[in-house]
């Protein structure tokens, strides 16, 4: 434009023939209320330890339930009392990931968008992918044994789950089938609480191809073929994702209750600044988070495969 100072090579162009002005005061308050918003993580996982995260390398302190034991009572035999005592489980904040995105003068007054409001919304999606893939890819390694592979279920060892050398084909016929076995062997577990599955957008897609498009299979009064949703099947709830663990055409699913998985996170500083190596403005955010799993035997662990 006419007027305008010529722009270094690869400094993007965002001119118009109208200016906007911005507003630095919202940006700190954009990205925290959305995370949670475009995340599975706040559906999954238990988030009631995040306390007060402010710094990488904070820790929550979290106590686990003890195990009551139940004896054998005999008339005139003498009661045996215990004191149950619980294994404290330490959530470490132990990952920080941040964003930072500069705008300058010349560009804010030719741009016709509002940049700074443009950039940390896309910065809330991407932190939020970002973590999700994070969390994911972590989760599912940390299944009991007994709940994953081939002969997963804590009491018959009976459901196959499929493995890294055996993944299961899932094909519209089995869909239902495979995702049932996950709740089975959560029951075997004994865990209590809602279900959930998390499931690639493919598998997602062989469900609403499979019976389930019988309204009344899924519980719903409207078809998911009609509503677009997927809601339960048998009592576990479906979540989808593009960001679990794939390696080659192997994708690793994850099912569980929240009460087995902590995840805390604090978007502990999103702040804006002139920039002072140049003409324009600065705004940069850091998250800090951690996750554990704290009960081995509500998460299961499967392998498939599109069929």
């Amino acid at each position: 434009m006419a007027g305008y100072p010529t722009r270094a090579a690869g400094h993007p162009d965002y001119s118009s023939t109208s200016n906007s002005k911005f507003i630095p005061a919202i940006w700190a308050g954009k990205i925290a209320p959305k995370f949670y918003k475009t995340t599975v993580l706040g559906d999954i996982s238990n988030t009631d330890y995040e306390g007060d995260v402010r710094n990488k390398g904070d820790s929550v302190h979290i106590r686990t339930r003890p195990t009551v034991t139940i004896r054998d009572y005999e008339v005139g035999g003498g009661l045996t009392y215990e004191k149950p005592d619980s294994t404290d489980v330490d959530l470490l904040l132990n990952r920080a990931k941040y964003f930072g995105a500069e705008v300058n003068d010349v560009d804010a007054h030719q741009s016709d968008l509002n940049l700074m409001n443009e950039f940390t919304d896309d910065a809330s999606e991407q932190m939020a992918i970002t973590v999700d893939t994070d969390v994911l890819g972590g989760i599912y390694s940390s299944a009991n044994a007994s709940n994953a592979g081939v002969t997963a279920g804590a009491v018959s060892s009976s459901f196959n789950l499929g493995s890294a050398a055996a993944a299961l084909s899932v094909t519209k016929a089995n869909v239902i089938d495979i995702i049932t076995r996950h709740c089975s062997v959560l029951d075997e577990s004994n865990v209590s609480g809602q279900k959930w599955i998390v499931l690639p957008i493919w598998m997602c897609n062989r469900i609403m191809n499979s019976d389930l498009k019988d309204a009344s299979l899924s519980g719903d009064e409207t078809s998911i073929i009609r509503n677009g949703r997927i809601g339960m099947i048998s009592d576990m709830m479906i979540y989808k994702s593009n960001s679990l663990t794939v390696t080659g055409s192997n994708t690793n699913i994850i099912a569980g209750v929240k009460s087995c998985v902590a995840f805390a996170a604090q978007i502990t500083k999103v702040e804006d600044l002139r920039n002072p190596n140049d003409f324009g403005d600065i705004v940069r955010g850091l998250n800090v988070y951690g996750y554990k799993v704290i009960n081995d035997t509500g998460i299961t662990h499967g392998v498939v495969t599109p069929g």
